[in-house]
């Protein structure tokens, strides 16, 4: 900066019609209601005795992803009814309870098999599925 600019500054040229710089507006994240909510649960595999910690965690996560695939948001609540339905009678169950117990059946079966992928079937491993 010479001493001319610094004593005899110029008009500050006017700003560009071209290009408009705005702020962003906040980022609002909308709330979720309530039945959208994911209850979290964990999956384990239990009495598989001949398997690396790597290969069990891999064999977890395809599970719990599997099972995420087939129910979506009601892992939990599908496997509540199915639980019910075990433990109670045809008399006393109604026809969605009876039909949520089949689609745990259904989607723990597809988990399992792709659980089982790459472990091998055992008829003592199984996998324990726990809300958190």
């Amino acid at each position: 900066m010479t001493q001319a600019e610094l004593f005899f500054p110029r008009p500050a040229p006017p700003p560009s019609t071209v290009f408009h710089f705005h702020e962003p507006a906040p980022m609002v994240l909308p709330e979720a209601p309530e039945d959208e909510l994911r209850e979290a649960f964990c999956a384990k595999l239990i009495d598989y005795p001949h398997s690396s910690a790597d290969a069990v965690r891999v064999a977890e996560q395809r599970f719990r992803r599997e099972l995420e695939k087939q129910l979506g948001a009601d892992v939990l609540p599908v496997m509540r009814a199915f639980q019910n339905a075990s433990e109670s009678s045809d008399t006393d169950l109604t026809k969605t309870e009876i039909a949520l117990a089949a689609r745990w059946i259904k989607a723990y079966d597809a988990a399992r098999k792709a659980g089982f992928r790459d472990l091998g079937d055992t008829d003592e491993a199984y996998f324990e599925v726990k809300a958190i």
